[in-house]
């Protein structure tokens, strides 16, 4: 009896400790599910091949994210699962990016699906993960711009132990695209997507590789002044040091006065000729709901801007369609935003940005290639009642340029987030 009434002790007091250990696992986790409907529809103007790139599909987001073990050393887990489904595709209208491509047919994937997850541990306020995940900084950004998210497989360490500094380093293996049913090695992007243009970078034996990695930080240095910089490298491709100082001037009266200026160098690994100077700034100015932008960025050296395709680089003039770093490309950018919670109307925001780039180097005897493009964007979440949560987003677009095709764009989705933790 003795013997069974302290085995029942000691299995009771293992599972209060079990229990007290993962209170905050479970307590402080979170998850949401984003039911994300995306219809696109791009229009080719001019020249041969494709007229028209146009799909409509449906996608689901599970977002989950534990808390940590209770414990000098925390565990946790964090997980991103994905599901697409074709609404419609045919005709030869496929390649938006939405949809995993069907190689046998040419068009798109009726159905797909992915899961990505990282396991984690926390030590004082530093937290190392290794899985798949999402990463968004100056060396590298996922892509969150069609149907599923971009994710990466590799280990990732977040430091905040210093008050104001932020220390992020990681070894990265693998991507899996927004419209890729696997995970692959990463490429380096050498054209500038569906305007054409000229990047001129050029490799040798191949154009990717299973490793990028990256050490940087960022650093509060007062209320208003941020600074940053970043060293990363794709394997044998690229290195790059990216620098970004950020001021935020209060003139009072709800007015402000944003100053954004970066710059990054990049020069070849090995296998490349990458060689470039990216400069960029853009000034904002608020008043009330109102927001005017003025924004430059000037290339410079032997190639166009170098980063990993599929990502968002981190430049000032990367919009909806082009991202304006030809070689020797100067372009410069004019913007406007309104939120309309200044006038009643909260959930509802406005954009418009016109930019123009010239001086592109195309090669000798040619002319050299301009081009421009035009953003519109507007935006309601509703705020309230049995829609709240419920946002209804359309982003149109138009590229004209001397050096590849005309576009025409246009982008509705409509999205609905579910709080589930």
């Amino acid at each position: 009896m003795r013997k069974t009434s302290l085995a029942l002790a000691v299995a009771a007091s293992t599972l209060s400790l079990s229990q007290a250990a993962f209170a905050d696992f479970i307590g402080d986790s979170k998850a949401t599910l984003e039911a994300r409907n995306f219809y696109f529809n791009r229009d080719f103007r001019e020249g041969t091949g494709q007229s028209k790139s146009e799909e409509w599909a449906q996608g689901f987001i599970l977002r989950a994210e534990s808390g940590y073990t209770e414990g000098t050393v925390g565990f946790g887990l964090d997980a991103i699962g994905m599901l697409g489904f074709k609404l419609d595709s045919g005709d030869g209208t496929a390649g938006s990016g939405l949809l995993t491509p069907d190689r046998s047919s040419g068009g798109s994937q009726d159905y797909s699906s992915d899961l990505a997850v990282a396991a984690k541990v926390k030590v004082s306020k530093s937290v190392l993960k290794v899985g798949s995940m999402q990463f968004k900084n100056m060396a590298i950004a996922s892509s969150d711009s069609r149907l599923t998210p971009q994710v990466f497989s590799g280990g990732q360490v977040l430091s905040q132990e210093i008050e104001g500094l932020t220390l992020d380093a990681a070894r990265i293996r693998e991507v899996n695209d927004r419209n890729s049913g696997d995970f692959q090695d990463m490429r380096i992007n050498t054209s500038s997507g569906a305007n054409g243009g000229t990047r001129g970078i050029t490799t040798t034996g191949g154009v990717t590789t299973d490793k990028f990695s990256y050490l940087g930080g960022t650093y509060k240095i007062n209320a208003d002044l941020t600074a940053a910089y970043y060293h990363s490298e794709l394997d044998d491709l690229y290195k790059q040091n990216s620098f970004n100082l950020v001021h935020v001037l209060p003139l009072g009266d709800k007015q402000s006065l944003k100053t954004d200026v970066r710059y990054a160098r990049s020069t070849d690994d090995g296998r490349s000729n990458v060689d470039n100077n990216a400069f960029g700034a853009m000034l904002t100015y608020g008043i009330q709901g109102h927001s005017f932008g003025l924004g430059y960025q000037k290339m410079s050296g032997d190639t166009g801007f170098a980063y990993i395709n599929g990502t968002d680089p981190f430049l000032v003039n990367y919009v909806q369609i082009g991202d304006f770093s030809n070689k020797d490309e100067k372009s410069w950018q004019a913007r406007y935003d309104f939120n309309f919670a200044s006038v009643g109307i909260p959930g509802l925001t406005f954009m418009t940005r016109f930019l123009s780039g010239d001086n592109i180097d195309r090669g000798s005897n040619v002319s050299e290639g301009k081009e421009r493009e035009r953003n519109t964007e507007l935006m309601y979440v509703f705020q309230e009642g049995s829609l709240k949560n419920l946002g209804v987003r359309w982003r149109n677009a138009t590229m004209r340029n001397n050096f590849g095709r005309d576009i025409d764009e246009n982008r509705l989705i409509v999205s609905y987030t579910l709080p589930l933790l």
